[in-house]
């Protein structure tokens, strides 16, 4: 079975996820991942049980928040996932920026999935007054509900319960690392 990816995120490490891990000591207590993205080094690491916590930070707060959800509400941002991308039909153009423009206003975490399964690339680029601003990738209409929501119910049974999610900059995860553990 695959390692599961919710998340499709440009710059993932994902691809490079089993060379990080050849790296690591044969298990680790806690790993940190304080530039996690898609957290695929911590959920491959959790595949491969190579640790038994796992601290995930990124400053990115949606992204984070998302994260979150993934990990401890996987019906919910399931469900939610769900709805939105069965509501996009017929009119996926116009829904993708009705969705993204919900998102500038609430950051809800079902947006933000729902914008990188469709957006171009998976690539999350933001304006300068911090609103997401990728355009959709017309030529799909982003993951299948079913397919998204066996991959988030598989990390969140990888993660849930050994994970802290945070989204402050690296600097104050480093330096409180010990505090967390």
């Amino acid at each position: 079975m695959e390692i599961p990816h919710p998340i499709p995120y440009q710059g993932s490490k994902r691809n490079i996820a089993e060379h990080i891990l050849r790296l690591f000591p044969g298990h680790v207590d806690t790993l940190i991942e304080p530039f996690a993205g898609s957290a695929a080094v911590s959920i491959a690491t959790a595949y491969k049980n190579k640790a038994s916590k796992f601290i995930i930070n990124d400053i990115n707060k949606p992204l984070a928040n998302l994260l979150d959800e993934i990990i401890n509400n996987p019906q919910k941002i399931s469900d939610n996932y769900e709805r939105l991308w069965h509501e996009q039909a017929g009119k996926e153009k116009e829904y993708y920026k009705f969705i993204r423009e919900e998102f500038n206003k609430t950051n809800k975490p079902e947006y933000l999935l729902y914008l990188l399964a469709r957006c171009v690339k998976g690539a999350i680029r933001y304006n300068t007054i911090g609103e997401f601003n990728q355009s959709p990738d017309n030529r799909r209409k982003g993951r299948s509900p079913d397919r998204m929501r066996d991959d988030i119910f598989r990390v969140s049974k990888l993660l849930k319960g050994k994970t802290i999610v945070s989204s402050v900059d690296y600097k104050e995860i480093l330096k409180n690392t010990k505090k967390m553990i």
